[in-house]
């Protein structure tokens, strides 16, 4: 397979956006055909996460990031694939959610290997007490270990 060039690169962008953004044309020559093939090929491309998922991770990141450019671009490509209003917010909380509990346990040094250990047993009870009450964590919300 031939390398891809950054002509390549920004024809495919084109033919994807129906126009080259100032900032994809700023990547460096020889950096360009490799960031457009990770995002033409797993960013924008149909994984085992759904797009929509994926903008709505996006959106949580870029709050956390305090990044206004990622925001945008995460929050209406997550329109795009068919996030509401409240899908957004909540991956807004989510994001804010996650930094605030981060913060904490960093600043107070928990434990790693206690903290690792709670949280597997707490997911443990969950699932034993969802058991009795006959209900189940629906796939998108089943815990991983």
């Amino acid at each position: 397979m031939a390398k891809s060039t950054r002509e390549d690169a920004l024809r495919e962008i084109k033919d994807t956006f129906g126009l080259v953004p100032e900032w994809l044309r700023q990547v460096p020559a020889t950096a360009l055909p490799g960031l457009w093939g990770q995002m033409s090929e797993f960013y924008l491309a149909e994984t085992k996460v759904p797009n929509k998922y994926k903008e709505l991770i996006g959106i949580a990141v870029s709050g956390a990031t305090r990044c206004r450019y990622c925001a945008v671009f995460h929050t209406e490509l997550a329109r795009l694939h068919g996030a509401t209003d409240d899908e957004i917010a909540e991956a807004s909380m989510m994001g804010a959610m996650s930094m605030n509990a981060s913060t904490f346990v960093n600043a107070q040094q928990i434990d790693y290997e206690q903290f690792r250990r709670e949280t597997l047993q707490a997911v443990e009870y969950v699932k034993s007490k969802m058991a009795k009450s006959g209900k189940q964590a629906s796939r998108e919300q089943r815990p991983h270990a």
